[in-house]
């Protein structure tokens, strides 16, 4: 049984200050809580939930009081489909299946209605538990079933002749116009917020429904839903246009607004139909293109205050074959780019829309938001890699590539047509079980068999998949710490040669002080080197060996540099792209219960229960299409990890031997100083002094600590290694108050 996770009525969480920016998810939900900032009319049109509120007026409602008269003429009739048995300290409703109730407010938030029984009591009820029946009407391309479910699932006249048809939707969508889609804002924008819940609970929800209800596959499976185009005439219709485009204008003026809407109109249909190749697999309507998010640059606003904004360049390509013959073009040049500006709050924008309106996908998380040094260099370019991560990741799906908000995301030039069109987008209800209506795909695309031993294989993968990749992601900062300490191991080699062949000590050698004073005595370091710097007791010794072995220490430097910057760009920007291929068992746990609630109804379709149902063709070929979108899902993730773990071996590979490379060159020239003619030309030139030699006093021996990625969304516990925190910490402690930073930078 389902229920909403909130405080008892001995709780006195609700009673508190209202934070705007902490939603624990544990005592309260964001039905239950205002949302961040809202504005004048949404605080008149948003009613929340309170139990101060109940206490006081008998009524669940902040907004109104429940006077009675009043509730009843605004109820709407229904009945029970399901019993459900609810909990008094949750403001529950027991019923019955078949029991009568009135309806009050069909949503609350998080998939609750507040309702009304036989009995005059007021308490919560799942919106997926009941059905209306005061707006019952007959539909003439519909005919009335006897059996058992016929009043639940009406079948269609005739079956579908077509190869790829839609599922769930009558056969005529003109005869009988259906109410208008209203959104409704219910507190539900901020659960698709990051926040500090994904990384407490690695990924997993406090909601006690299931994707399989949330996402609108149950509805859909259960009632099915409206067609294609009264769908997305009611979406028109909930977002008219703005005031610019008015019929007030004149009459050129108004053309174009028709036009133009007709047309965006047209281009919202097509966005929102998808279709279902066999394998199943997803069929691509639009050609992959990749993106560049790049030149962060911080700015200022006298409302928001200081942010951070990105370039993002979208780079398209020419479709495999269709360059002209003789034509001297790289197919990797890019025909055609498109330059925007975007900050992070704009990221959360397209998320959200895009989580609302591709309710059966398995969209990347988007990285959580930061507070405190936002603004450093490392934190970011850290940011900007991970929202290059994010929205190639994105575009990659094959649906999610053309859906309507991301065109607009990626293709809005200006901040004025931005501001114009974003209330329109934000303002687009949930798309629910519509977004299952409109998928296309072929009859019996689907196994039953296969679909149910599928799911158990991709589940036992995606869990072992992320557990190895941590692992990995553990292992491979061990090694970038192997690389700071060879640069150090290679380092401290340069300035022992340097201090050799010098005769100055090294400061941070293992010699004792007593040792050290004997070197500098002028009786005992007389002869070590004779009056031309050479080393060597001979007054008239030309030095090529003090001269070679000088050249291959700065080499040593040089190669202790590489190791140092390997470890610290090439190395790191890997174990950054890691964490595209973290955590697949959380992003993808959505698409596994829809999957295996589905199956389970699939089984009731076709068998009957233990209820007492007879089976339901129409049901059985709903499930069929949600089947066949998760295993495209599915399809979609194999081919997603070929791609990713193909190109990080690869990026990996190159670049070590890249490293490699360099360091082999520069060895190589420097043990060419040791063989004729190089090691004669060398007696012969002058002396100079090493630019090292100033560090012999006080070498540097001591890196910087390494710059560790930024933990995913989904991580438990930072990827740090213990060592280097406690390290900073004592670094911290140990250090002038002059030359320490912040506290939070440090720990950062």
């Amino acid at each position: 049984m389902a229920t909403l996770p909130r405080s008892s009525g001995k709780s006195t969480f609700l009673n508190r200050p209202n934070t705007q920016d902490f939603d624990s998810g544990i005592n309260s939900s964001t039905a239950w809580t205002e949302s961040n900032n809202p504005s004048a009319s949404l605080l008149r049109s948003r009613k929340y939930l309170s139990e101060s509120d109940l206490r006081q007026n008998g009524s669940l409602s902040d907004d109104e009081v429940d006077d009675g008269p009043e509730d009843e003429a605004h109820s709407r009739s229904a009945r029970a489909l399901y019993g459900f048995q609810g909990k008094a300290e949750f403001r529950e409703l027991d019923v019955e299946a078949g029991d009568e109730i009135g309806v009050l407010k069909e949503d609350v938030g998080e998939g609750w209605s507040l309702v009304r029984n036989a009995n005059g009591e007021i308490g919560l009820l799942p919106q997926t538990y009941y059905t209306f029946t005061s707006d019952f009407s007959s539909a003439p391309d519909l005919e009335i079933d006897t059996s058992p479910n016929g009043k639940q699932y009406p079948k269609r006249k005739e079956a579908s002749s077509d190869s790829v048809t839609p599922r769930g939707s009558p056969r005529n969508s003109q005869a009988l116009p259906s109410p208008p889609l209203i959104p409704q804002n219910t507190g539900e924008w901020t659960a698709a917020f990051p926040s500090f819940r994904h990384s407490l609970l690695g990924g997993k929800s406090l909601n006690r429904f299931s994707a399989f209800v949330t996402s609108g596959a149950e509805e859909f499976v259960l009632k099915g839903s409206p067609t294609d185009s009264t769908a997305l005439d009611a979406d028109a219709t909930s977002n008219p246009p703005p005031p610019e485009q008015s019929p007030s204008s004149s009459g050129h003026k108004k053309e174009e607004s028709l036009d133009e809407e007709e047309q965006r109109r047209q281009s919202r249909l097509e966005a929102d139909r998808h279709f279902v190749s066999s394998g199943p697999s997803w069929k691509e309507k639009v050609p992959p293109f990749r993106i560049l998010v790049h030149s962060p640059s911080k700015r200022s606003s006298m409302f928001s205050g200081a942010y951070t904004i990105y370039s993002v360049t979208s780079f398209f390509h020419s479709p495999p074959g269709e360059g002209d013959e003789g034509d001297d073009v790289d197919p990797k040049d890019p025909i055609a780019s498109v330059t925007v500006q975007r900050r992070f709050s704009h990221f959360v924008i397209l998320h959200t829309a895009l989580t609302r309106r591709l309710p059966g996908i398995a969209l990347p998380p988007l990285p959580e938001k930061q507070y405190a040094g936002r603004f450093s260099d490392d934190f970011v370019e850290a940011r900007r890699g991970d929202l290059e991560r994010y929205i190639n990741k994105v575009v990659r799906h094959p649906v999610a590539r053309y859906a309507e908000i991301l065109t607009f995301f990626l293709s809005c030039e200006s901040d004025s047509e931005w501001k114009r069109h974003l209330p329109e987008h934000l303002s687009m209800p949930p798309a629910g079980p519509s977004f299952y209506a409109r998928v296309y795909h072929p009859a019996y695309n689907v196994d039953k068999d296969d679909a149910a031993n599928a799911i158990d294989l991709f589940d036992n993968h995606t869990r072992a998949v992320g557990a190895g990749v941590q692992n990995l992601r553990s292992i491979f900062s061990r090694i970038r710490e192997a690389r700071i300490d060879m640069s150090k191991a290679e380092r401290l080699l340069s300035y022992s040669l340097l201090s050799l062949i010098t005769s100055k000590p090294l400061e941070s050698s293992s010699e004792s002080s007593e040792s050290a004073d004997h070197h500098a005595t002028t009786s005992i370091a007389k002869g070590l080197v004779n009056e031309e710097g050479a080393w060597c007791w001979r007054e008239k010794c030309a030095g090529a060996l003090t001269k070679a072995i000088q050249k291959t220490s700065e080499t040593l430097q040089n190669v202790a540099d590489l190791y140092d910057d390997h470890a610290r760009r090439t190395q790191l920007s890997t174990h950054e792209s890691m964490k595209t291929m973290a955590h697949p068992e959380a992003i993808y746990e959505g698409i596994i219960t829809t999957h295996r609630s589905t199956l389970s109804r699939f089984q009731e379709a076709v068998y009957g229960n233990y209820r007492g149902n007879q089976p339901d063709d129409d049901v059985a070929n709903r499930c069929e299409t949600v089947l066949n979108i998760t295993m495209a899902e599915m399809d979609t993730y194999h081919n997603q990890k070929f791609e990713d773990f193909r190109k990080l071996v690869s990026e990996h590979l190159d670049g070590e031997i890249q490293v490699y490379e360099q360091i082999l060159t520069r060895l190589y020239l420097a043990r060419r100083n040791f063989d004729s003619p190089e090691f004669d030309e060398l007696g012969s030139s002058p002396s100079k002094s090493s630019i090292y030699e100033r560090e012999l006093s006080k070498p540097k021996l001591t890196p910087s600590p390494l710059t560790q990625p930024c933990p995913h969304v989904y991580d438990s516990t930072p990827m740090r290694p213990v060592s280097v925190a406690v390290q900073e910490g004592v670094n911290m402690l140990l250090s002038s108050a002059a030359g320490r930073g912040s506290v939070f930078s440090k720990f950062w």
